[in-house]
């Protein structure tokens, strides 16, 4: 018999990263929100690398707290170690990488959720989606409970129909041994959803005390306290380090022996699996002349012995896999706590969906996370947080809220996935987002704040200071504006110190500060502070002025882009009925289902000649003509 459970605004069917961004975004806006998880003592568990951040996807993490959410907040009260990447690159490629403490990250989260005033929180299965007409009314439980809600999002990583495969083993599960999610697949495929099936992996988990460290690189944290979010003012300097090795001739030897072991190459691989993230076996064999890889050894956390052996995922026979341990230098004697695997999993076509996660087939219905085809936890709370948004926005009868690619990496993460679909699980990388010298670590604040807190999302003590801070950089540009800079005995000696060439006329100390290797501590001694500005405005003064002339042409580029981004496609607008385009390109069109001309232009597919006949027809009111 079925059960009457409730009726909630937002319902959030997962609580890994997705779901839990999602479920905060949507209560903090105001929305009565419910929370389905498999295992509450699992919420925001990581089943692979302990880590957050690197190249784009620390961005990621940063925009994350800009909008409101709280990844951020939780890695910077649980890591156990902070490094600053590609400091000797420029800001566009430098990005924070943080080692979390896998238990107390969960603690952490499930602490957030549990005093969220508008989240229930509770365990369950949901096998069922309450559809009628086009539009999401609930869920259903395997216990038989109908929840209801007025939009419902699925968040449910890599559990549906997830299956676990090691050599010639093979059987049901989701990560970490838990439950898997069989019916809620079936019930997506009878409403019309496509589904494909992606493939992830890991790597072993050695015990410390096994660990010869001695015969590895120490890998330490960085001095410097830094922390992900713009909130955090206190900083964890007790921290652990990383240790680096390599895998040599004997354990390419040992892995090409038993390549026919591995579920990778034995044909039980059905999966597509991640190409920026492959496994020793496929390291082996597309790299077969690179004498080593790298290997390196991560704490679990603070209070377990347990290390991730990052470099060696594997889905080879557990016996094997101590083979190619043991074969590692400092890890001869190593023991396995936990062996590696490969896990299979169905995913949604993300082709199926609008820009604002929602699907195209069912009103009402959002889909985040690895659900929509990506690796990766940053890009899983990305699209969660965002989700978490657009449901709220439903609710309340709101407009949708969609990023461009232009405004964060966020916006270039969902713009691929819903316009060009992914054939692989999807990770996002510096070199996908054409404007990345705008989409950098250190202002995603000055992006994104103004959004969040229109949304409800950001307090306002917290955005009085963002306005403040706002106010100085421009204060402090102007003031460099008006100074001169004299080429006197003290200032060229202090040029030569800086080891730039020796002014030959006065120059205005922003033009000064434009030179590479001018800092703005080095303009700060030549001219001193009229007060003490935070080291963050110090920072954004040097970045902003120094990079004037490229932000300058990327922000003109953005203005061509937002014209044909502006450039709306009718909703009743026949495709078959445009003649000139190719026919691939109407078929594409067709299933994407553009909202813009610009989303139209990014389709794999369609060409430029297309998009040229697609203005023409918009332009000369030809779509009312064929309405009538």
């Amino acid at each position: 018999m079925v059960y009457n459970a409730g009726k909630y605004d937002v319902i959030v069917i997962g609580a890994g990263h997705a779901g839990c961004e999602a479920g905060i975004a949507a209560a903090r806006m105001g929305a009565k929100t419910l929370m389905l998880t498999l295992n509450l003592d699992m919420i925001a568990f990581m089943p692979c690398n302990p880590s957050l951040g690197g190249p784009a996807k620390g961005i990621v993490v940063r925009e994350i707290d800009a909008l409101g959410g709280v990844m951020a907040k939780v890695i910077d009260k649980t890591y156990i170690q902070m490094r600053m990447l590609n400091t000797g690159k420029g800001p566009a490629v430098q990005a924070l990488r943080a080692q979390a403490d896998k238990p107390l990250y969960i603690r952490e989260m499930k602490n957030i959720l549990e005093n969220e005033e508008n989240i229930t929180l509770r365990q369950g299965m949901v096998d069922e989606l309450i559809i009628e007409d086009g539009v999401c009314k609930g869920v259903l439980t395997e216990t038989k409970s109908a929840y209801y809600a007025d939009t419902v999002i699925v968040t449910t990583g890599t559990f549906m129909r997830g299956k676990v495969l090691m050599g010639d083993l093979e059987y049901e599960s989701g990560p970490n041994n838990q439950r898997v999610s069989i019916k809620l697949s079936e019930d997506l495929e009878k409403h019309g959803f496509e589904l494909t099936r992606f493939k992830t992996g890991t790597p072993p988990r050695v015990n410390s005390h096994t660990i010869d460290y001695s015969k590895t690189e120490i890998q330490p944290g960085d001095e410097k306290p830094q922390g992900f979010s713009y909130e955090t003012t206190e900083f964890i300097l007790d921290q652990i380090p990383c240790w680096l090795t390599y895998t040599n001739e004997t354990t390419h030897q040992v892995i090409n022996d038993n390549l026919t072991l591995s579920a990778m190459y034995s044909g039980m691989k059905r999966g597509t699996g991640p190409r920026y993230c492959p496994s020793i076996e496929d390291k082996i064999v597309r790299f077969h002349d690179k004498p080593r890889h790298q290997v390196f050894l991560e704490p679990e956390g603070r209070e377990t012995e347990e290390v991730y052996v990052q470099g060696l995922s594997t889905s080879l026979p557990e016996s094997i896999q101590y083979d190619i341990v043991r074969s590692v230098p400092g890890l001869e004697n190593a023991e396995i706590m936990r062996p590696g695997y490969a896990i299979e999993y169905d995913a949604v076509i993300p082709t199926q969906l609008w820009p604002t996660l929602e699907s195209k087939a069912v009103s009402g219905l959002f889909t985040a996370g690895q659900i929509n085809g990506t690796s990766g936890y940053e890009e899983a709370a990305a699209q969660g947080i965002m989700a978490g948004i657009n449901a709220a926005c439903k609710v309340f009868g709101k407009e949708p809220v969609i990023l461009d690619r232009s405004q964060a990496y966020i916006g270039v993460l969902i713009d691929d996935l819903v316009t060009k679909g992914t054939k692989e699980p999807y990770r996002l990388l510096t070199s996908r987002a054409e404007y990345r010298l705008l989409l950098r670590h250190d202002n995603a604040d000055i992006r994104l704040t103004e959004l969040g807190h229109s949304l409800g999302l950001i307090r306002e003590e917290r955005y009085a200071k963002f306005v403040e801070k706002n106010r100085l950089i421009e204060q402090e540009k102007q003031r460099l504006k008006k100074i001169t800079i004299k080429p006197n005995a003290t200032i060229q000696e202090q040029m030569a110190e800086a080891k730039s060439t020796a002014l030959k006329d006065a120059i205005k100390a922003y033009d000064l500060l434009k030179r590479p290797e001018i800092t703005y501590a080095t303009i700060e001694k030549m001219i001193g502070a009229e007060e003490t500005l935070p080291t963050e405005v110090k920072e954004q003064v040097e970045i902003q002025v120094k990079y004037e002339g490229y932000i300058k042409k990327a922000n003109e580029q953005v203005d061509r882009m937002l014209k044909m981004e502006d450039k709306k496609i009718p909703d009743n607008i026949d495709y078959d009925a445009i003649s000139g385009i190719a026919t691939e390109a109407k078929e594409k069109l067709k299933q994407v289902r553009p909202l813009s001309v610009g989303q139209a232009s990014r389709i794999a597919g369609v060409n430029p000649a297309d998009i040229s006949i697609l203005l023409i027809y918009i332009e000369h009111g030809k779509i009312a003509k064929v309405a009538n």
